[in-house]
């Protein structure tokens, strides 16, 4: 099975991010609603990931209430690992679960960021260093219950999450 996460030619990951260790980088200029990444990895549930979890650390992304698509092995860390840093005023968001698109007109050299409130449902909490003007300064994995971001980011949720927005 290939676990290789699609990353577009017009962005590299790795290098060293403000934000937080390394991120992805627009290498050249992506136009708004472009595909920026597509996440790979293996379907699997939130038991059989606290099982890899010091292995793979946050190499996963949650796709639905009870799984994660994630490496199994540090040898596909790298591969899977998108790069893309949570920031509070991101310039990427989701189509579906796992498309991430531009949601707007990004120049090259720009760290291409997500919000985590966008794709997460998860107990837990995270400092930001993310250094926007609006930073929360507190990110959540229940931040997308947030009615302030459900507004700003509308239809840039992950499927499941946007289920849920609506019910």
């Amino acid at each position: 099975m290939n676990t290789t996460t699609y990353i577009s030619p017009k962005a590299k990951k790795g290098a060293k991010s403000k934000i937080e260790g390394r991120g992805l980088f627009a290498v050249k200029p992506i136009k708004k609603g472009e595909v920026v990444a597509i996440k790979s990895g293996h379907i699997i549930d939130w038991k059989t990931l606290k099982k890899h979890g010091k292995l793979i650390g946050a190499s996963y992304l949650q796709i639905d209430d009870n799984f994660v698509l994630a490496p199994l092995t540090k040898s596909e860390v790298e591969k899977v690992m998108m790069f893309l840093n949570h920031s509070c005023n991101p310039n990427v968001g989701v189509r579906g679960e796992i498309t991430f698109v531009a949601m707007r007109n990004i120049k090259a050299g720009e760290e291409l960021t997500i919000d985590y409130a966008m794709i997460d449902d998860d107990n837990y909490r995270m400092k930001c260093n993310c250094g926007t003007k609006n930073c929360r300064k507190i990110v959540t994995g229940k931040d997308w219950e947030r009615k302030d971001l459900q507004r700003k980011y509308g239809r840039y949720f992950a499927s499941f999450l946007r289920e849920k927005i609506g019910k």
